[in-house]
């Protein structure tokens, strides 16, 4: 109960009172199996209700939910013979950045991903999965690697934003996510791009240019998170829910608009619930990804990259000569 969502209570309810029930029937010897398969058939007409019939606020909400699957759970989950390496060559080593090589059915690749941590103490110590500029060097510094060993690139973006601290802006945050873009766009090597929870603003375009990009069913990919823009528009956060469906942040919002290549279905209620199924999901589309991606001609890969970027958005020209970018 204590990692349940508001609108997860119902939920909740009925899967507390399953429990009981099975727990009563262990200890007491007495046959309730009936009673048991009522409620569960009735939990699953109310997850099916609940989950299917989401605001944009709620999923920012599963987006958010601390039992979520993070980089380094898909890392374990998905890949083998990880190594991390750590540091930027500059300044330091960023723990809210993931970045190394990995092994996926022993076709070799490098991996990159925001982390975040399990508990208080550990989102600390990964700053709640805000990286530093140092963060997305050590990030290209690993992507630039992969393209001289001619190894794709696997990232997995998960990070409310940036980190705005001064000592980030003194270290030259926005260059360092506007330099990863520029040469994203240009690196001769494959790059699949998932986001498996939130993908907040600069934070998860720093690492977020490439050939594929996929959000998952209940993640979200915004250019500022509802409260932030909440807090600009009417100056007050408690209006998140109305900036998040103002927003279009939802995955098939997106996959609408043709921001993204496809939605990751998710197991239901989220991939928390279920990350056998979430694994499976993500490792079909990331093998059949890295098959076709390793096939195509490298500069045909980078044109084509760069044409899916350059097409989103909408111009327009003003009577007067000028132009303006919406």
């Amino acid at each position: 109960m204590a990692n349940g969502l508001d609108f997860e209570r119902p939920i909740l309810e009925l899967e507390r009172k399953i429990d009981g029930l099975r727990n009563f029937t262990s200890k007491e010897d007495i046959d309730l199996s009936g009673e048991i398969k009522k409620l569960e058939d009735r939990l699953k007409k109310v997850k099916l209700e609940i989950f299917k019939n989401l605001t944009p606020w709620q999923r920012v909400q599963i987006a958010r939910h601390p039992k979520r699957l993070y980089t380094l759970d898909y890392i374990d989950l998905i890949m083998t013979d990880f190594i991390e390496l750590h540091g930027d060559r500059l300044y330091g080593d960023d723990k809210a950045m993931i970045a190394g090589f990995a092994k996926i059915d022993q076709k070799k690749v490098a991996v990159i991903g925001h982390q975040k941590g399990k508990d208080t103490k550990e989102n600390l110590l990964r700053n709640f999965g805000s990286a530093h500029p140092e963060g997305y060097r050590k990030a290209m510094r690993v992507m630039e690697l992969a393209e001289k060993f001619k190894l794709p690139i696997i990232i997995f973006i998960d990070t409310p934003g940036a980190y705005p601290g001064i000592g980030a802006e003194e270290r030259g945050q926005a260059e360092a996510i506007a330099t990863n873009m520029f040469k994203m766009c240009t690196l001769k090597t494959p790059i699949i791009v998932f986001v498996i929870g939130e993908g907040g603003s600069g934070g998860a375009l720093g690492i977020g240019v490439g050939d594929r990009v996929y959000v998952l069913e209940y993640a979200y990919y915004s250019v500022i998170s509802p409260e932030g823009c909440a807090a600009i528009l009417w100056k007050e956060r408690a209006k998140a829910p109305q900036a998040a469906e103002c927003l279009k942040l939802t995955a098939k919002n997106l996959s609408d608009l043709g921001i993204i290549d496809d939605v990751i279905k998710e197991p239901l209620g989220g991939a928390h619930r279920d990350p056998q199924e979430m694994i499976e999901n993500i490792k079909i589309v990331m093998k059949r990804d890295l098959a076709e991606l390793s096939e195509k001609d490298t500069s045909k890969l980078v044109s084509e990259r760069y044409k899916k970027f350059r097409k989103m958005g909408v111009f327009s020209s003003s009577s007067n000569g000028g132009s303006g970018a919406r």
